[in-house]
């Protein structure tokens, strides 16, 4: 009991120093992460979430001393719905590990697979102004053949096993390949309407019957809609939740030692600048904000 009155005294910036058993608890903590961008594979070019640099901040957040529940910001146009699906189950998971509660905050967009991660909070708000929903299942590209053809470029394909080149974009667009492309759309889009269904509950206003059809709508239309619980930002919900003397504890990315950042810089002449699988991957993720009208 003595260590406990004598810490009690020290401030809050020496008893981080301290064991984490020492230290007093004086203001209730809320860890908070931003989770921005679109979701798949991040390069270079284009950042992003994937499990790959979302699971270390989620640990870290989650394991916070004298936490009284986890923030999650989202800022998601949506992307790979497998890395949504990962992310998700991680904060379920850690959530039902720590007993703690969890609350998402939208500020720009929570679409497609951005709320999807957003249902892995027990509670939702949103901005009024904010873009939520689009829980659908989307596939794009281009067609291509006709330019090979025009510039005198013969296309060679060889495959062990008749589906291989699916959706070849060089080659004219098979049905059947597109009637293949649509099942497996069909079955993703199930797991998602099932996983907002079982998050959400009664919750949903299912009289809409677009609710499920890819369509999202402002903030305040997702409150009626039952897609989000409130309208609100991080810090006026958390100071109403918790008290004006909550303190929140920023989830921050770790930045990469020095020698790593310093060979890891592109050269700025010679050489080649620019991957074009790099381009195109930052291309795709400013037309997933584009759909959404941002």
């Amino acid at each position: 009991m003595a260590h406990t009155s004598l810490t009690s005294m020290l401030p809050a910036s020496l008893q981080v120093l301290l064991p984490s058993r020492y230290r007093s608890y004086r203001h209730p903590i809320v860890p908070v992460v931003r989770l921005s961008g679109a979701i798949g594979t991040v390069t270079s070019f284009r950042s992003g979430l994937a499990m790959a640099n979302v699971a270390q901040l989620l640990e870290r957040a989650f394991s916070v001393p004298g936490a009284k529940a986890v923030a999650i910001v989202v800022n998601s146009p949506g992307g790979s719905a497998a890395q949504s699906h990962l992310i998700f189950r991680r904060i379920r998971s850690l959530a039902e590990e720590k007993k703690l509660p969890v609350l998402a905050f939208v500020e720009d967009a929570a679409a497609s697979g951005g709320y999807m991660i957003a249902c892995a909070a027990d509670e939702i708000f949103a901005d009024p102004a904010s873009i939520v929903g689009s829980i659908g299942v989307v596939s794009a590209g281009f067609g291509f053949q006709e330019l090979i053809a025009r510039i005198g470029v013969e296309r060679r394909v060889h495959t062990a096993g008749e589906n291989k080149a699916m959706l070849d974009p060089f080659r004219p667009e098979n049905p059947e390949d597109v009637a293949r492309l649509k099942g497996l759309q069909a079955k993703i889009h199930e797991v998602f309407v099932d996983l907002v269904k079982t998050r959400r509950g009664e919750r949903l206003n299912d009289s809409y019957e677009d609710l499920f059809s890819g369509a999202f709508w402002v903030g305040a239309e997702a409150v009626d809609l039952g897609l989000v619980d409130g309208l609100g930002d991080v810090r006026s919900i958390l100071r109403q939740r918790y008290g004006d003397d909550v303190q929140f504890r920023m989830i921050e990315p770790a930045r990469p030692p020095f020698l790593a950042r310093l060979i890891g810089r592109r050269p700025l002449i010679g050489g080649s600048l620019l991957d074009p699988a790099e381009v195109v991957g930052a291309l795709e993720e400013r037309a997933a904000w584009a759909r959404l009208g941002l």
